[in-house]
């Protein structure tokens, strides 16, 4: 199977990791692509202030060399655990990383790769590494995840924060502090932006391999209840392109098949696969918006889309700058006695961000926008 540029990110994020600093050559080598094909990775993933990058070298963000006068020995240091460094998660850790800088911390960064099976192996690694508290997001993709990977999370021996992720309700987990986007809210969002433009419930072409993706089913199916809509047919699984062409082939031809039994609108998670979509359905003569109303979700690169495609914003850089905010505030009250002797620990907090939802040309909708979806 042929590596995504998502995954050759995580490898090439993980090789400056751990060597501190690399030359883009190197790197070349080391990850089996061209020189070109490294430059290119690099200054992408600079520019989500992810790496730093001066004269054909790149370096981990933040590094410091223990001999530059000011660098203290007892500096605080965070631990960030994610599914992936790249696409959603390169925004939140960006936000983590900007908001640990403006508290004087280090943060340091694992990457699960979107394998459960292995998050407590990393998180033993931050902590081998210095981590004072953790902000984690498990590679969760199946609803049965949280259930089977989760319970160690809260029995970890320093503060955490949940990032993006919901545990069983009720489960040890559940009673961590956690940051999180509203996706039932932002389904919600889209539904209603579309019918309040004359549609009939959208179509839901949707992933199932990560808990956005389940997160959207749910509040796609929540949001058509509370309007008093029926689905127009079932979910059309959605696959990526790149990796399985005849499933992403099938998906297509079923939106197809949608529009000429009469649909007019669609949700699409997630915006590379809205757009790879919307170009195949323009080859079989279906146009956008004319003949089908299209909301992405996630709001990563919908904008550049031939047609601008409407999408719906998870706040993702706010919840990584509040869940760091919320840990360096945890092990603030750690340091300054809160935690233990006769002062009260302070409530654990359950913080959930709305998405916004940011129009553009894929719905049609000019001067029909309802008052406040424009953003």
């Amino acid at each position: 199977m042929r590596e995504s540029a998502a995954e050759r990110h995580d490898r090439l994020l993980e090789l400056v990791r751990r060597h501190g600093t690399a030359r883009v050559s190197d790197l070349a080598g080391l990850l089996g692509v061209s020189p070109v094909t490294a430059r290119r990775d690099a200054e992408a993933l600079a520019a989500k202030g992810l790496l730093e990058r001066v004269h054909g070298s790149v370096s981990w963000p933040g590094e410091q060399d223990p001999a530059v006068p000011g660098q203290r020995s007892g500096d605080l240091v965070l631990g960030l655990l994610a599914p992936s460094a790249t696409y959603y998660f390169a925004e939140v850790i960006r936000g983590a990383h900007e908001a640990a800088a403006r508290a004087g911390a280090r943060l340091i960064l694992r990457i699960s790769d979107y394998r459960p099976e292995e998050d407590r192996a990393r998180v033993e690694g931050l902590l081998a590494a210095g981590a004072q508290g953790l902000l984690v997001a498990p590679g969760w993709r199946r609803p049965e995840d949280p259930a089977v990977h989760g319970e160690w999370i809260a029995q970890l021996p320093v503060p955490a924060v949940l990032l993006e992720r919901l545990p069983e309700p009720g489960s040890a987990p559940d009673g961590l502090d956690r940051v999180c986007s509203d996706h039932r809210y932002g389904a919600l969002l889209a539904v209603r932006h579309l019918v309040g433009l004359g549609h009939g419930a959208p179509v839901l072409v949707a992933r199932a391999d990560s808990p956005t993706a389940l997160s959207v089913r749910a509040g796609y199916a929540a949001a058509l209840g509370s309007l008093g809509l029926a689905a127009p047919r079932t979910a059309i699984d959605s696959v990526p392109a790149e990796l399985d062409p005849e499933g992403f082939e099938a998906a297509v031809r079923q939106l197809r098949a949608a529009v000429a039994a009469g649909a007019t609108a669609a949700l699409v998670h997630n915006d590379v696969d809205a757009i790879q979509i919307v170009q195949r359905l323009a080859e079989l003569g279906v146009r956008v918006p004319d003949d089908l109303a299209v909301v992405a979700y996630d709001d990563e690169v919908a904008a550049l889309a031939d047609t601008p495609l409407t999408a719906v914003a998870p706040p993702k850089r706010e919840v990584g700058r509040h869940a760091a905010e919320l840990l360096v505030e945890r092990l603030g009250e750690q340091t300054g006695g809160g935690g233990s002797g006769g002062a009260q620990e302070a409530p654990r907090r359950h913080l959930t961000l709305l998405p916004r939802l940011r129009v553009r040309a894929s719905c049609g909708a000019g001067s029909q926008v309802p008052a406040g979806s424009r953003t």
